[in-house]
C-alpha cells in the first residue's frame, strides 16, 4: 500500500495497517472525532503533543478551497445563465455540509502523513 492509498484509507502513516479512527463510518456522529491514541499495529502515538492536530485545519481549508474553486468554475462553464446563482450557492453549502466529516478525517490523515515516515515492521 502506498502513501496516498494509506492516507485515503486513513491508515497509520508508519505501518499503513492500523486504523486512525475507531470507526470507519464517517457519519457516526458520536464517534466522528474518536481516534485511537496509538496505532493498534505498530503502537505509533498519533497525537505527538497537545494541539498537534490544529495544523490539520489548514489542510481542511485547502481541500475546501479546491472544491469551491472547482465547483465555481464548473458552474460558470456549464450552468452560467441556465441556473440561478442562489441555487448554486445553496447546493454548494449542502455539498460542504455532507462532505465535512470526510474532510475532517482526511485532513488529519494527511497531517499525520506529513510528519511521519513509512517504516514497515519486519518480522
Amino acid at each position: 500500500m502506498n502513501k496516498i492509498e494509506a492516507t485515503l484509507k486513513m491508515k497509520c502513516p508508519r505501518c499503513h495497517e492500523g486504523d486512525l479512527f475507531t470507526t470507519k463510518n464517517h457519519f457516526s456522529w458520536q464517534k466522528l472525532t474518536k481516534m485511537h491514541e496509538n496505532c493498534p499495529k505498530c503502537n505509533l502515538r498519533y497525537e505527538r503533543e497537545s494541539g498537534f492536530f490544529y495544523g490539520a485545519m489548514y489542510i481542511s481549508s485547502i481541500i475546501n478551497m479546491v472544491f469551491f474553486v472547482a465547483a465555481t468554475i464548473a458552474y460558470y462553464v456549464y450552468f452560467d445563465e441556465r441556473v440561478d446563482w442562489r441555487i448554486y450557492i445553496w447546493s454548494y453549502v449542502l455539498f460542504t455540509v455532507l462532505i465535512t466529516p470526510f474532510i475532517y478525517r482526511l485532513s488529519r490523515s494527511i497531517w499525520l502523513e506529513i510528519f511521519n515516515d513509512y517504516k514497515p515492521q519486519i518480522e
